[in-house]
C-alpha cells in the first residue's frame, strides 16, 4: 500500500506505550494494532483525530504516502 501508517513512530517520540494510546483513543488493541502493521484499509477521520490528540500531532506525522511505483537506484 502507498500509504504508510506511522503510529510506532509517534508513539516511540511521546514516550508512550500502545495500552495508553489505545486507552486514551478509545480503540481496541486489535485495531490499534491493525493499524501500526498497515493492514488498515481506512481509517476513521474521528480515530484519526482522537490518535493526534492523544499523540499531540498532525495526521501527516502519523500519514505518509510513497509512490510504489517509482524504484530506487
Amino acid at each position: 500500500m502507498a500509504i504508510i501508517i506511522n503510529v510506532d513512530v509517534m508513539l516511540a517520540k511521546r514516550k508512550m506505550s500502545v495500552t495508553e494510546l489505545s486507552e486514551r483513543v478509545g480503540i481496541t488493541m486489535a485495531n490499534l494494532s491493525i493499524l501500526k502493521n498497515g493492514k488498515a484499509k481506512a481509517i476513521r477521520l474521528s480515530t484519526l483525530d482522537a490518535i493526534c490528540k492523544a499523540l499531540d500531532c498532525q495526521p501527516g506525522d502519523i500519514l505518509e504516502y510513497k509512490d510504489e511505483d517509482v524504484t530506487e537506484a
